[in-house]
């Protein structure tokens, strides 16, 4: 199913949803896409028995003026990094106005860690609920993407720490979350999480556009957690051959590849087998690129090892912002 080439940004004036429009609009830059901008709101509604006066008036229409203000403000910052943008304010539930748009567009882009907007509704939970359900790809950028940007180019106070929990990133040309040379996001190093299954197959097709896109290097990733030391896979026979386990499955990961480069003349892509969990692995890649694209409920690949619930822990936990490709685009396509 042929789509719009226009990229929804869910806005709410947080720092996290205007970090994300960044990476949206570098990202409409790169493949001369337009950009369409939402924020929504909800009524909040009490009983009467609740409030001291025993009742209460609300108008929507300062909630809406509200909306359009940051609308208005993103639009700005949009349009002057040179994106041809539409706007809309919407009613409802973020994540769901949000889901229902994605089905008129190619992609949607939202950022995490969106406490402190002006409704404190369209971030947080949309993060999580808007990957699993939307009709096109997601990409979720995390604010602390933001931070590695500064370290990146050197311009954060020498004094300075990075975020709680990150690696302090190297400054310079192998810096991790590198800028591009108008000061945006850029993307170097995209790696993406691959086990076979259908939806890991379809990822490995939107991280192969992706890397066309930015002109970015491409890593494929595939776990194997024997021996990881987890206890993950305890129920495995005592005397498992787990060089024979590392083997088919980069047996298995080398035929997805070589059919994909196959397909994109030129492309080459890194092909890389590691005992973890496909969270653990892929988390800890994303201290060192700068996308991370993966599938949802990929269990049933050659080994059944990597995705699954692995997409929502990548989410929750990853340092760079991370592309989502769930069942539900595979099946509209």
């Amino acid at each position: 199913m042929a789509r719009p080439e226009v990229v929804l940004v869910g806005v709410d004036g947080s720092a996290a949803s205007m970090h994300a429009l960044d990476w949206a609009v570098a990202w409409a830059g790169r493949v001369g896409w337009s950009l369409h901008l939402v924020s929504s709101y909800t009524l909040p509604s009490f009983t009467a028995a609740s409030l001291d006066g025993g009742y209460a008036a609300f108008d929507d229409t300062s909630m809406a003026e509200g909306a359009k203000a940051v609308l208005d403000e993103a639009e700005e910052r949009a349009v002057a990094a040179g994106a041809r943008v539409t706007t809309s304010v919407a009613t409802g539930d973020a994540a769901g106005v949000l889901v229902e748009l994605s089905a008129d567009h190619g992609l949607a882009v939202v950022g995490t860690r969106g406490r402190g907007g002006f409704t404190e509704r369209l971030l947080g939970t949309v993060s999580s609920a808007l990957p699993a359900h939307a009709h096109c790809p997601v990409v979720v950028v995390p604010l602390s993407s933001s931070k590695r940007d500064m370290w990146s180019r050197g311009v954060a106070d020498e004094a300075a720490e990075p975020p709680a929990g990150e690696p302090r990133p190297v400054v310079g040309h192998d810096a991790v979350g590198a800028a591009g040379p108008d000061g945006g996001p850029e993307v170097r190093r995209i790696v993406v999480g691959v086990d076979g299954s259908p939806q890991a197959e379809a990822a490995l097709t939107k991280a192969i556009e992706q890397a066309q896109a930015w002109g970015a290097e491409l890593s494929a990733v595939a776990g194997v957690p024997v021996g990881s030391g987890a206890g993950l896979l305890a129920w495995l026979p005592s005397n498992i051959d787990h060089e024979q386990v590392l083997a088919d499955v980069s047996a298995g990961l080398d035929a997805i590849i070589d059919k994909h480069e196959a397909l994109h003349p030129g492309m080459r892509i890194r092909r890389i087998v590691l005992d973890g969990t496909g969270a653990e692995l892929l988390t800890e890649f994303s201290t060192a690129a700068d996308l991370i694209v993966v599938g949802s409920r990929g269990r049933g690949g050659f080994r059944g090892l990597l995705l699954g619930s692995t997409s929502q822990a990548v989410l929750h936990h990853s340092a760079c912002p991370v592309l989502v490709v769930n069942r539900h685009c595979q099946d509209e396509e």
